[in-house]
């Protein structure tokens, strides 16, 4: 088996999480990585056991690395992205994948030009229990699907919050693309928005879409940081479909460690698990055994689509329609 090597363009958390991945895959080794601050590249590339690089140049240009990890911010997805395409690497993308539909689309021509792979980090997806509704759907066994809710309540405090674009693009970017995935598309979006102690971060930290389907059913997305939820059956992070026939349900309070975890009260031991699900799949089937993704950049545009109707919806008290 000829090993695949990794490099990873940025080096915060996310990384710590992505490396388990790779290291625990036989055939696939990290190789380097760059961040933007060098002492802490420095210090993650000892910690992994790998190469840290200069410049990200310098590590697109290494001939041992056949594919990126890009776990910078959003804003510089894009071009990195492109670079990446460019030096012929195939790449994992962190979601948001970009921050415009517009940079979307210049990713989708650079990666079919230079004939390599990538692949939004869209996680929930690479999940078994997502995996398992998916099927349900598909073979008719819940019904007609009539309702779709998906919502998020993990406490982040405010410096770390500060450091995000906000709920509707940090968060409800993934209910969009799990939405896709298990409901279809959507027709009508309406979303409002709330901001607590916004003195200390300015982005809003709670938000919550209503929409119609395409099909005539309906979804609710709810995503915060203002608040956890420790109630009786919590709604901590929640996956419901229901149908005519049937119901599935998915949640991170079924496997949690008690003791906190970054940013989090607890471990929720799905995210870190789902993290990994996507980072195999890359390696596995998507490399090396040449299949297609399950999420594609052309999913990643409807998501944005999602995303900024949204924004839409709140900035102007409107239904907006989705095209």
């Amino acid at each position: 088996m000829n090993t695949i090597g990794i490099g990873f363009i940025g080096a915060g958390d996310i990384a710590d999480l992505h490396v388990e991945a790779v290291k625990a895959l036989v055939g696939a080794e990290l190789v380097g990585l760059w961040n933007r601050t060098p002492e802490k590249g420095k210090t993650k590339a000892s910690k992994f056991g790998c190469k840290s690089y200069s410049s990200v140049d310098e590590l697109l240009q290494d001939p041992k690395i056949d594919a990126v990890f890009i776990l910078t911010n959003m804003e510089t997805h894009f071009e990195y992205t492109l670079k990446a395409a460019q030096a012929g690497k195939h790449i994992l993308v962190e979601k948001p994948a970009a921050s415009s539909i517009a940079e979307l689309k210049k990713m989708q021509q650079a990666i079919g030009k230079a004939g390599v792979q990538c692949m939004p980090v869209h996680n929930y997806i690479y999940e078994a229990g997502i995996h398992r509704t998916k099927s349900m759907i598909e073979e008719g066994l819940l019904g007609g699907i009539t309702q779709f809710y998906m919502v998020y309540n993990i406490h982040h405090d405010h410096e770390i919050r500060a450091r995000y674009p906000g709920v509707i693009r940090q968060i409800l970017t993934h209910h969009s693309y799990t939405m896709l995935y298990l409901a279809g598309l959507p027709r009508t979006i309406s979303c409002m928005k709330h901001t607590t102690l916004s003195t200390l971060a300015p982005q809003e930290n709670v938000a919550m879409a209503t929409i119609q389907m395409q099909n005539g059913s309906l979804s609710h997305l709810c995503a915060s940081f203002a608040n956890d939820d420790h109630a009786g059956d919590p709604w901590t992070c929640l996956i419901k479909v229901m149908g005519t026939k049937g119901s599935t349900r998915y949640s991170y309070r079924d496997w949690v460690i008690n003791e906190p975890n970054g940013a989090h009260s607890q471990t929720y031991q799905a995210y870190p698990e789902s993290i990994k699900n996507t980072a195999t799949h890359f390696i596995n089937k998507v490399i090396r055994n040449g299949e297609q993704p399950l999420s594609s950049l052309e999913d990643a545009i409807t998501c944005q689509k999602i995303i900024e109707a949204c924004e839409l919806s709140v900035e102007k008290g409107i239904h907006v329609n989705y095209n």
